[in-house]
């Protein structure tokens, strides 16, 4: 995480940026954009003591570095305007149109109606959001670049409110970064919200870090880019980095690891041309250095649920120092740093298989948002994204070889559930890797999951919904007792009501 945060930004800044990324701008929307912002934040300041102004010409140039359209500039500049000045929706829309109105409109709060208490709030606003985004995933990328900006400049809140503020990003809007392939925002998210909420243990980590300099790494990328050459792959881009300092921090403190036992704080990325020369240079980096057992991974034949595509290796050379190798085409690389960003097709129209792309990376907003449909409970919304969010993810198989990703602590009943509603409702076992396993057994990376269905007619049972893991499994388990066993559901309600007026010694 840079620690350094920039000087107040200005529109010339911001233009800088524009044309310096050399893509077709619309200049003219931009420019009424942030000529309607300044006017409706005219006087208003930040608690640095800045001029407002200046916090969403910061979210545009972060939006600008992801490669993001006209369209989202321009809404980032008035992201703002609605929920703190007198500019209204409607007068967006007559004015930049029914695409720039949405934007704004998605990430603005719900000021107007009044919540019995925070969390309800809460919950709310990020149903709303969630609903925009599910129409327009730039909505959420608005508001990620929007909460990065404001932990960059988070200093100035009050203490409770930076914690508060923190909880939030690492729960919620880290996760989304993730679930949305946008590894870079996610990365920070989090580093910045660990300095809120562990300055002790974030600082333990960033001097360990500058006690192990990565002068050796120097050394390892030159010694690699010059064995590439001599077998035949040129044009290679080979870059280090060091991993983040939550990161580290997860292994450390959640895993109870020593510093010395994370094999991954220090990586080289191999960027080259294509899928052949990846698996060529994993040959080669093997053939240099000793590979550590059992920390090979394939994310090229096997993507990521939010489309990460890479090789992994853990290797380690003479100097005793373990370090990962990551491996990947141009194309990978671009997906891997802007994820969902790196596909922005808003211009030319997203067609055919991009388009299935898109959707597919967007269900889990609309399975979140349709298991929240039938609940009450505003903040059952906060606790669903809290489990499906979870960066950590296992895949496995099905016999057939399709992948199923679920969040970890995932059950096989989810994994039943995850092929499709009628094989978890008809679920009697699970095989894996051919063995039977009880049906509260955790997914693991790997595995090859066989379900053992039985007769049609046959439902789950009321205490699945205590076992699994997932929003979509408990969904449709509800579901199928709200259709299949009304009558029987009546029953036991009637039946339960009566046993409390017994023992409350009322009689019916």
């Amino acid at each position: 995480m840079s620690e350094e945060v920039k000087a107040p930004t200005s529109y010339e800044a911001l233009e800088h940026d524009l044309v310096a990324s050399g893509r077709a701008y619309d200049f003219e929307m931009i420019d009424r954009a942030y000529a309607l912002a300044s006017a409706a934040h005219q006087g208003q300041f930040r608690r640095s003591g800045e001029a407002y102004i200046c916090h969403p010409i910061s979210v545009a140039q972060i939006l600008v570095e992801l490669g993001m359209d006209s369209e989202s500039i321009a809404a980032a500049l008035m992201h703002d305007v609605a929920e703190d000045t007198e500019v209204t929706i409607e007068e967006i829309r007559q004015k930049f149109g029914a695409e720039v109105a949405l934007l704004v409109d998605g990430v603005t709060k719900l000021t107007q109606i009044k919540f019995s208490n925070v969390e309800d709030r809460k919950a709310e606003n990020l149903r709303k959001m969630l609903l925009a985004m599910s129409q327009d995933v730039r909505v959420m990328i608005i508001k990620l670049c929007d909460r990065l900006h404001n932990m960059r400049t988070g200093d100035a809140w009050p203490e409770q409110k930076r914690r508060d503020k923190a909880l939030e990003t690492m729960e919620v809007y880290a996760p989304i970064a993730h679930r949305l392939g946008i590894s870079n925002i996610k990365e920070e998210l989090e580093d910045r919200s660990l300095h809120y909420l562990d300055p002790v243990g974030y600082e333990n980590i960033r001097a360990l870090l500058n006690e192990h300099g990565d002068d050796f790494l120097n050394g390892v990328c030159a010694t690699i880019r010059e064995h590439l050459e001599q077998n035949g792959i040129h044009n290679a881009t080979i870059r280090h980095r060091v991993k983040s300092i939550y990161g580290i921090y997860r292994k450390m403190y959640m895993q109870n690891k020593d510093f010395e036992e994370i094999y991954d704080i220090y990586a080289v990325r191999i960027i080259i041309d294509s899928v052949a020369e990846c698996y060529t240079a994993l040959g080669l980096i093997h053939d240099m250095y000793h590979p550590l057992p059992n920390r090979f991974k394939d994310y090229i034949s096997t993507p990521k649920p939010n489309g990460y595509q890479s090789l992994h290796t853990t290797v380690i050379g003479r100097e005793a120092i373990p370090f990962e190798v990551q491996i990947r085409t141009r194309d990978m690389d671009r997906n891997a740093e802007y994820g969902i960003a790196a596909h922005w097709k808003y211009k030319a129209g997203i067609t055919g298989a991009s388009n299935d792309r898109l959707d597919e990376r967007l269900a889990w907003v609309r399975q979140l948002l349709e298991s929240q449909r039938t609940s009450i409970d505003a903040t059952d919304l906060l606790s669903d994204i809290k489990s499906d969010l979870l960066p950590e993810e296992v895949f496995a198989f099905t016999p057939r070889g399709d992948v199923i990703n679920l969040p970890a602590g995932a059950t096989v009943i989810d994994f039943a559930y995850a092929i499709h509603s009628a094989v978890g409702n008809r679920m009697i076992g699970a095989k894996v890797n051919n063995r039977i396993v009880p049906i509260d057994h955790q997914v693991v990376t790997g595995e090859i999951i066989e379900i053992i269905t039985g007769p049609e007619n046959r439902g789950p049972s009321r205490d699945w919904l205590n076992i699994v893991k997932t929003s979509e499994a408990k969904n449709k388990i509800r579901n199928w007792f709200k259709k299949e066993r009304r009558e029987e559901n009546i029953a036991e309600g009637k039946d339960a009501f009566e046993k409390e007026l017994r023992r409350n010694l009322m009689v019916i």
